[in-house]
């Protein structure tokens, strides 16, 4: 049963789970759906909701030319994959340009990390864009491939933008390449001035206290260590040896003036045979 049961969650024949939010992180319900909306603890997929704004959606008989509505979007593409690619590396990012209220506008982007997909969440929640805030959250989405409408890319899709699965609209493919060319130039850099730090941290810690012995700078300017002339951290403040009293500078061993402890001890002891 435990099988069975794992074998179609989130599927459609899963009537526990939304296949559609599983999908695409999305549900046209909303709040109302009769089935479960899980969201994810962890993810390296996040979504933005309701970011871009098409022009011809909000007004159909808007005259901009598609080839000026494509510069638009690249622009935003690349504005938008910038500022994503400060949080951790995108792997992909992909825009809808549906008309259903639930995926309008959505950004969806993947990262090589989970930690970074939270990262950027919790900073997104903060920021503005075009006037407008920007709601984050992780997405359930691992493979886009299942979240896009196939149809659309061949355009035979028969109920267009208010499809239920992502219509993405696709950016300028040498756009593409140029981005995620300078953010692996940009990470391969940031990875090496890494190591480079720990490799110089390693090389100061590699003297340990062998640098406070043998002739480093004393707290006060002076130099310290055999042969310098300096303070031996091992000798007291009054220059003899630790093992001697600070006062009187006589033997740990012996008393006031020098009586040895034992001889007094002896002469302590009651009389009795002596060999």
């Amino acid at each position: 049963m435990a099988s069975y049961l794992a074998s179609i969650y989130g599927t459609e024949q899963d009537k526990v789970n939304c296949s559609f939010y599983f999908k695409i992180g999305a549900c046209r319900h909303g709040d109302r759906c009769s089935r479960k909306h899980t969201k994810p603890p962890y993810s390296q997929t996040i979504l933005v909701a309701n970011v871009y704004q098409n022009p011809k959606h909000a007004d159909p008989m808007c005259p901009i030319s598609e080839e000026e509505l494509q510069a638009q979007f690249n622009d935003f593409y690349e504005d938008f994959f910038v500022e994503l690619a400060k949080y951790g590396a995108v792997v992909e990012m992909h825009v809808c340009d549906n008309v259903g209220e639930h995926l309008i506008g959505n950004v969806y982007a993947r990262f090589e990390w989970e930690e970074e997909a939270q990262r950027a969440v919790d900073a997104l929640n903060d920021r503005w864009y075009a006037g407008r805030p920007l709601f984050a959250e992780l997405s359930p989405v691992t493979d886009f491939r299942e979240a896009c409408c196939r149809q659309h890319e061949s355009n035979e899709c028969q109920r267009g933008g208010f499809c239920n699965f992502m219509h993405v609209r696709p950016p300028n493919q040498r756009l593409v390449h140029q981005l995620h060319h300078e953010q692996s130039v940009e990470v391969k850099m940031r990875k090496r001035k890494e190591r480079e730090a720990k490799a110089a941290e390693r090389e100061h810690r590699k003297g340990g206290w062998k640098d406070d012995v043998e002739g480093t700078a004393s707290p006060n300017g002076s130099a310290t260590g055999p042969g310098t002339g300096g303070d031996d951290w091992r000798r007291g403040k009054s220059g003899g040896d630790w093992r001697n009293g600070p006062s009187s500078g006589s033997d740990w061993r012996g008393a006031e003036g020098g009586e040895d402890q034992s001889s007094r001890r002896r002469s302590q002891s009651p009389p009795g045979r002596r060999d």
